[in-house]
């Protein structure tokens, strides 16, 4: 045993010890508000976690340890402030990724995704998608693979986005009507065999596009700060909606919520996919736009991407000016009975919704307006969806989940 005097001051030991066990159970709190941007410097970052300075710094400090941000003792003042800038926090830019992957009725594509939701690297669109989700899984999960060894990222775990409802937690895609795959396909036990075979760390997750697509803009984007928010997008085929309460998605007892395609806005409408008639997922969708306007589906690129190409270059086009005012409607009166039921404080609108927004605000704004109670008393804000790729995002965002969770333990798992 050494013969040397302890040279801190008594006491100073056990204080040191207690700031760092304190600072480790915010850890994952701190690592959540840099990621979602509330917390940009170490001065927010202590008032948002309700820390003594000192702990703040330390949370902040063994984040940095961990390779996940990167502190700047060093800012620059802000012209007229006055006294000593505080610390800023950024992510490091050299971090880990999650590996993100999207099929959709018109192919499929992996990225690597950053925290704070920054896309490192994509694979081009592949755009055909196998009738058996084990080829189609495998070949996404391939492509990100080969991301990872490219860039040489390490992984915290992989996610995957869906054009289905994916009911938890058995990771069942129970109704994948535009894929071709079969009802109940396994996808998220077989994206996770996919995962391990190709050699990547960490676990994985599968959800519905449109519920990460909210996710990720609640987050990130156009529904940040929104403490109820209503998400309703088009995908490459049909409507999904999501529902983001209180900063948590929303899905349900079991997964299932908010299956918003199948409200009816048009009784004497097309026969849908789940044996009604009229659904929103029939009369909104990029299909329904092109055969409103009579347009038949061309060979090249999506039919989410030939109806807005329909719209941005040919709206002048009386009959295509039809077409978009009759879908802005339905689109409409689905909006409407679901602030209704819902009471959102926003609405964000994805795909092809995003398009009619911009197209005719006024006209859309106008309907859910007068078609709903809420909308009369006080208009619900309509914002169109700001991400790129946000079902990739937010794809990503549930492999993140666990790191955000306990940043400590999910590091030293993968």
């Amino acid at each position: 045993m050494s013969g040397k005097a302890d040279p801190r001051p008594a006491g100073e030991g056990t204080t040191s010890r207690t700031r760092l066990e304190r600072g480790r159970g915010a850890l994952g709190p701190a690592l959540e508000l840099v990621h979602t941007g509330r917390a940009p410097t170490r001065a927010v970052l202590t008032a948002e976690l309700g820390v003594t300075r000192a702990t703040a710094g330390a949370v902040a400090a063994e984040l940095e340890a961990l390779g996940l941000i990167r502190v700047d003792a060093r800012p620059g003042a802000a012209a007229g402030s006055q006294g000593r800038p505080s610390h800023r926090l950024e992510l490091a830019e050299d971090g880990p990724v999650a590996l993100a992957a999207q099929v959709h009725a018109d192919g499929f594509r992996a990225a690597l995704v950053g925290l704070g939701g920054r896309i490192v690297a994509t694979t081009p669109g592949c755009e055909t998608v196998d009738a058996d989700p084990a080829k189609v899984l495998a070949s996404v999960v391939e492509a990100g693979a080969e991301l990872l060894r490219a860039t040489g990222r390490r992984c915290v775990g992989a996610g995957l986005a869906v054009p289905s409802a994916v009911a938890a937690p058995e990771g069942l895609a129970l109704n994948p009507l535009h894929l071709a795959w079969p009802v109940g396909a396994p996808v998220r036990e077989i994206f996770a065999e996919r995962v391990r075979a190709a050699g990547v760390t960490g676990p994985a997750f599968a959800a519905n596009d449109v519920n990460l697509a909210a996710l990720a803009e609640h987050r990130h984007g156009a529904g940040r700060g929104a403490r109820d928010l209503l998400c309703v997008a088009t995908g490459h085929r049909g409507v999904g909606g999501a529902l983001v309460l209180d900063g948590r998605l929303h899905t349900g007892s079991s997964g299932l919520a908010l299956e918003v395609g199948h409200l009816t806005v048009n009784p004497e409408g097309r026969p849908c996919h789940c044996g009604s008639r009229g659904c929103l997922d029939v009369e909104a969708d990029p299909l329904a736009l092109l055969t409103t306007a009579g347009r038949a589906p061309g060979p090249e690129g999506s039919l989410l991407q030939q109806a807005n190409e329909l719209i941005r270059e040919e709206h002048a086009d009386p009959v295509v000016r039809t077409a978009v005012e009759a879908l802005v409607d339905r689109l409409g009166l689905g909006l409407a009975g679901l602030v209704n039921i819902l009471n959102p404080d926003r609405i964000i609108l994805g795909g092809l919704h995003r398009t009619l927004l911009d197209t005719d605000p006024d006209r859309l704004r106008a309907v859910v307006a007068d078609r709903s109670l809420w909308g009369r008393s006080g208009q619900v804000p309509i914002l169109a969806c700001s991400l790129d790729h946000n079902s990739l995002v937010g794809a990503a965002e549930l492999a993140w989940q666990p790191v955000l969770d306990d940043p400590l333990r999910a590091l030293s798992e993968v």
